[in-house]
């Protein structure tokens, strides 16, 4: 497994990565940095595992939103997204799991 570093609301974290992932999780990295970011910037929230929380939360609401909004599509499109719903699932609780793993790191969190 390949590891790749990142900065996540300014702070580096090594994260595992598997190959021919590395474009896939940087995306997801960007994701979780621009959401952390904005509730950062915000002002109302200092903590940065609040703020995680409340990224990582944000995050799948969306998802969720996205997934009812598939679900709800007319019968070919639906077909169509369902296929990659799954596999949204899969990069969503991949994003998770690193952050997770990320979190897990951060003596500030303690």
């Amino acid at each position: 497994m390949k590891q790749i570093e990142v900065q996540i609301m300014g702070q580096s974290y090594l994260l595992g990565c598997p190959e021919g992932g590395e474009a896939q999780l940087r995306e997801a990295v960007e994701r979780v940095d621009a959401a952390m970011c904005k509730i950062r910037d915000a002002g109302k929230v200092k903590a940065r595992d609040r703020i995680a929380v409340l990224a990582s939360l944000n995050l799948a609401f969306d998802l969720a939103a996205q997934q009812a909004a598939a679900a709800a599509a007319p019968a070919p499109v639906a077909a169509a997204s369902s296929a990659g719903g799954g596999d949204a699932d899969a990069k969503a609780a991949q994003l998770i799991q690193k952050l997770d793993q990320a979190l897990a790191g951060d003596d500030h969190l303690l």
